[in-house]
């Protein structure tokens, strides 16, 4: 079984800031895992910037533009009080987006068994138009709706668990 591993290093460059429990560690702790021997097997490929219109199929496109809009050139701000934006929070929102586009194309296609995105900011709290629980944009969402429109797949099931 072929398992596609989507991730990126700018994904670890969102910063949150010291304290605040969605930080670099734990995608580096996830990083850490898969490089035991037992993991040589996934097949590794870098997340792709998620283009606009793959967002806003699922959320508002002003929302989007605002959240894009809201990256500080330095330091950090606040789409709400939980969840928190830097430099570097952009591009890691759509290397995050186009993670799980990416794995959807490649498992829908034939390419892979399954696919495991290693992404942040999370994504599954986000709402059309409003940041939630760390999320800007609802990736899960974002996927669903992407294997829906451009594989024709009608019903999608979505598992949510958290470790």
């Amino acid at each position: 079984m072929a398992t596609l591993l989507f991730t990126h290093m700018a994904c670890v460059a969102h910063d949150t800031g010291a304290m605040h429990p969605e930080c670099p560690a734990r995608l580096e702790a996830v990083h850490e895992s898969l490089s035991a021997p037992e993991f040589d097997g996934l097949i590794r490929r870098e997340a792709p910037l998620a283009e606009r219109g793959q967002i806003e199929r699922v959320h508002d496109a002003a929302y989007v533009a605002a959240v894009l809009e809201a990256i500080p050139e330095s330091g950090y701000a606040g789409l709400d009080a939980d969840t928190i934006v830097s430099p570097g929070s952009g591009e890691a929102a759509l290397r995050a987006a186009g993670a799980v586009c990416a794995a959807v194309d490649a498992v829908a296609a034939g390419e892979a068994d399954n696919a495991f995105c290693a992404v942040r900011p999370p994504g599954h709290h986000a709402e059309y138009s409003e940041a939630m629980g760390f999320c800007y944009f609802n990736n899960i969402a974002i996927a669903a709706r992407y294997l829906q429109m451009e594989w024709q797949i009608e019903r999608v099931g979505i598992i949510d668990f958290d470790v």
